[in-house]
């Protein structure tokens, strides 16, 4: 009986709001605002499901088998501080990004049916495939092997589509349309790289401290050819060249919670997928100093370094922190392919800081757009005197990303370097930290040229203050929303030792 009640707990999380999700969509309103959603009804579901991911956290199973029909065909959640780390990262994100939503998606409530049909979704199914995402993510971290994995990225790519096709306008249609060919595209690249390892490997592709996969003399050319298909299929969904190109397009069009939600913890989903693949399935002792390491290497280098100049000669705000993403979750797929404690226990750290600092950006961005209607950099002089609070939470979110102390990208980006150091080839270590800082200076350019100018626009220039729309005043909702966020950011840089003091030592018993 008690292990019926830890495997209810462990599945709840996953289950309950893709059935919130499932009921918002289909829920029947009366009046005249049938399409609208209900503010307390969201907060509830989403105060529902953290508390669920926190009990799941302090009492869930450790593994759960839902079928096995081979070693191979198999169905299975497993826990570990991984997963712990990602789950608890997706709900707070998911649930501080409710809230912010509650009051940015209101303008919907302002429309009537007729007006709902052409022109977006209606709030209440914007919220629906929310839920159904986070409950989709969830299950993603649990997977337990391969296959489950597998099925769980799929259903996130359907589900996440329709946050981003939500203003249902022609670059909504299309960015949403490359969005899926990608991640199509992806998927069959990690599907392909699955049958060869289940051809060759003779394991279960479970995910295994120190890797499931038999490796052979013989089989080991095959392996490394599975395993570098199927980071690359992941790495689509995590932005990585060349697999890069649905980032920029998918974010200027996204409503701003949904961007915040597709950068800051969807993009982790191939962080997720290729961490599985080099330390839980091939071993990272298996795939240290082969072809396919310094393969993942350059790619993720070539990403960082192309990102940050792209977005430094973007002048689209969001387009600019799409580009943003591009690099700095390539910095995540660095740490992973290095392959030594130091630069994995970076690569984690950088992930959650991340989710934090670049959710934190979109939300700022999308409150610029909400309240202003001004999407490009150039017009954005004197904002600070409009949205001051605003303005200084992007400014500690881009201190973050930019890598200066105490904000929490600092000391990410410390392990970083210093776990590029120990990579055996010392001159493709030193590249990398060459790489990084050249990201850094490029990240303070496009990032702090937005801040100076919110802030120090010149004597002749008049404030924006009157461009404000009467009815889009920034509420006290989304500025509590954002300070949090930028408060938990300069405390993780501060403390982060406290947060994860296990993980440093999971991440050295990986080898």
């Amino acid at each position: 009986m008690i292990e019926f009640f830890k495997n209810l707990i462990t599945i709840l999380p996953v289950i309950f709001p893709v059935f919130a999700g499932v009921y918002l969509v289909l829920e029947k309103r009366k009046g005249e605002h049938r399409h609208s959603f209900s503010k307390p009804q969201i907060i509830f579901f989403s105060a529902v499901e953290a508390g669920l991911t926190l009990l799941m956290f302090f009492a869930g199973s450790e593994k759960i088998v839902f079928f096995s029909f081979t070693e191979m065909i198999s169905a299975l959640f497993k826990k570990d501080i991984f997963t712990d780390l990602f789950v608890l990262m997706i709900s707070g994100i998911f649930l501080l990004t409710a809230i912010f939503a509650t009051d940015y998606m209101r303008h919907d409530d302002l429309k009537d049916e007729e007006e709902q049909k052409v022109t977006t979704l209606s709030g209440k199914t914007f919220f629906g495939f929310y839920f159904m995402v986070w409950g989709v993510l969830i299950g993603l971290s649990l997977s337990g092997n391969l296959l489950t994995f597998y099925m769980f990225y799929e259903l996130m790519t359907v589900t996440s589509s329709v946050l981003v096709i939500h203003e249902m306008t022609r670059k909504a249609v299309f960015a949403t349309k490359k969005y899926i060919y990608y991640s199509i595209a992806g998927a069959a690249l990690a599907l392909f790289g699955f049958a060869l390892l289940a051809g060759v490997s003779g394991g279960s592709l479970e995910f295994t401290v120190g890797g499931s996969v038999n490796v052979t003399p013989e089989n080991m050319p095959v392996i490394l050819i599975a395993v570098l298909f199927i980071c690359i299929g992941f790495g689509t969904k995590a932005g990585m060249f060349p697999m890069h190109g649905w980032l920029p397009t998918a974010h200027p069009v996204a409503p701003g919670p949904a961007s915040a939600v597709l950068s800051g913890i969807i993009c982790k989903a191939g962080v997720l997928g290729i961490l599985r693949t080099l330390y839980f399935v091939a071993g990272p002792n298996v795939i240290k100093g082969t072809w396919v390491q310094y393969t993942l290497i350059s790619l993720s280098l070539i990403t960082v370094f192309m990102g940050s100049m792209l977005a430094y000669k973007e002048n689209v705000l969001k387009k600019r922190l799409a580009y943003s993403t591009v690099s700095q979750v390539s910095y995540i797929i660095f740490g992973l392919a290095c392959l030594n404690p130091l630069s994995l226990f970076g690569a984690m750290l950088h992930t959650v800081f991340h989710a934090c600092l670049k959710s934190l950006l979109f939300m700022n961005a999308g409150t610029i757009i909400y309240s202003t209607d001004k999407h490009e950099c150039t017009e954005l002089c004197g904002i600070g005197k409009a949205l001051p609070i605003t303005m200084m939470t992007f400014t500690t979110a881009a201190l973050g990303l930019v890598g200066i102390p105490p904000v929490s990208g600092f000391i990410s980006k410390w392990y970083l370097c210093t776990g590029a150091l120990e990579m055996e080839n010392t001159a493709i270590g030193y590249l990398g930290i060459v790489i990084l800082l050249l990201s850094a200076l490029l990240t303070a350019g496009y990032l702090f040229s937005v801040v100076i100018a919110g802030f120090f626009p010149g004597a002749d220039f008049k404030g924006c203050e009157d461009n404000l729309e009467k009815d889009k005043k920034v509420t006290t909702g989304m500025i509590v929303v954002m300070v949090i966020l930028a408060v938990v950011s300069v405390l993780l840089g501060i403390f982060y030792t406290v947060l994860n003091i296990d993980l440093f030592k999971i991440c050295e018993m990986l080898f």
